[in-house]
């Protein structure tokens, strides 16, 4: 522990030096031993991991990852050159496949009575894809026509998808008219709600959805409002609870994790570009740790507006975080960078 004291405070050091960087993304030398975070979440950082040869594996936006039961970090990128990379903890490419994937935008990973498989939100196709973890589509979501709510495929941009344990699939029209369809296993709608708007259970950009197991005997659907700065809360049926304000955070994908919720945050402070950080929520939802931005504080039970404070991360777009806690983050028009790995220390 005194080890790792010492560690941490030499390396906050150097990153106070790094406060007035301002210009593109600080190379791998430029951040060596600088730990980012607060509190019990810090992180040393590592710009350099999912480098590969560009011409040979190229990304253009590099969307969603998960992580599999065998390890795998597997990305997915909207360059149909290759969709869906795999990767080991350490960085090395295992193997990649996906060449119809030009909006390839979210990616959920379900376990399916110990059977893996992937849930592909595409932008230019307006559907979702089930696929087995090498490929093979099993199952296509279309334009839901069905509930009314679209007259064609154009009007629905789905960005996320969330899986409930009973198989039954949300999908989170982002980019489109903002509804959340709720399916059976099957592809049957069941319900459809949310749409746009700045009501409580509206939608200014439902950019992602997740299931909140937390509590066991009452999982929910958190809900990004990306526009709005905040996290909207949902029973399964599509009733709205409440909201978690993160003002000046504008939040993608949120992440479970143990007892923890884990958001890329695309932009912050005022929306600018190249503004993001990664936001990380306690149990209780509140803001406990930033990596790349401002320290989060309260007052009166409310957070103070958050802003990026080390120009590491451009566009983080989603966050994905292993059994060790150690975040890999993908980025959004960023140079067509390659993932970027946090160290929980």
């Amino acid at each position: 522990m005194m080890q790792r004291r010492k560690f941490i405070e030499k390396s906050c050091l150097a990153t106070a030096g790094l406060m007035s960087v301002n210009a593109m993304p600080l190379s791998g030398n430029a951040l060596k031993d600088v730990i980012i975070g607060h509190g019990d979440y810090q992180y040393k950082v590592d710009v350099d991991w999912g480098k590969l040869n560009s011409e040979r594996f190229p990304v253009k936006d590099c969307h969603e990852m998960v992580q599999d039961s065998k390890g795998r970090i597997i990305l997915l990128t909207n360059h149909t050159k290759n969709n869906v990379l795999f990767y080991d903890k350490s960085g090395k490419l295992l193997h990649s496949w996906g060449h119809e994937y030009p909006g390839a935008h979210g990616l959920t990973l379900h376990n399916e009575n110990g059977s893996e498989f992937l849930y592909i939100c595409d932008n230019e196709r307006h559907e979702v894809i089930k696929t087995t973890l090498d490929g093979k589509v099993v199952q296509i979501l279309p334009f839901p026509k069905e509930t009314g709510k679209y007259q064609k495929k154009e009007e629905y941009i789905p960005t996320e998808t969330a899986i409930a344990e009973n198989g039954d699939i949300y999908v989170a029209d982002g980019y489109g008219a903002q509804f959340i369809t709720h399916y059976d296993s099957k592809g049957n709608i069941k319900n459809v709600f949310g749409g746009r708007g700045n009501e409580d259970h509206l939608f200014n950009n439902a950019h992602g959805i997740c299931i909140d197991d937390r509590n066991p005997g009452n999982p929910i659907l958190l809900i990004t409002a990306r526009q709005q700065n905040k996290l909207k809360r949902f029973q399964l049926d599509g009733t709205y609870i409440d909201s978690i304000d993160l003002p000046g955070a504008y939040i993608c994908r949120p992440v479970i994790h143990n007892k923890n919720v884990y958001l890329a945050t695309i932009w912050s402070g005022d929306g600018s570009e190249g503004t993001g950080f990664v936001s990380i929520l306690d149990e209780n939802n509140k803001l406990v740790s930033a990596p790349g931005g401002s320290t989060p504080t309260y007052e009166k039970e409310r957070l103070n507006p958050m802003h990026q404070a080390l120009k590491i991360f451009r566009h983080p777009h989603d966050v994905c975080v292993d059994e060790d806690e150690n975040i890999y983050v993908a980025q959004w028009n960023s140079w067509n960078t390659y993932p970027i790995k946090l160290y929980r220390v």
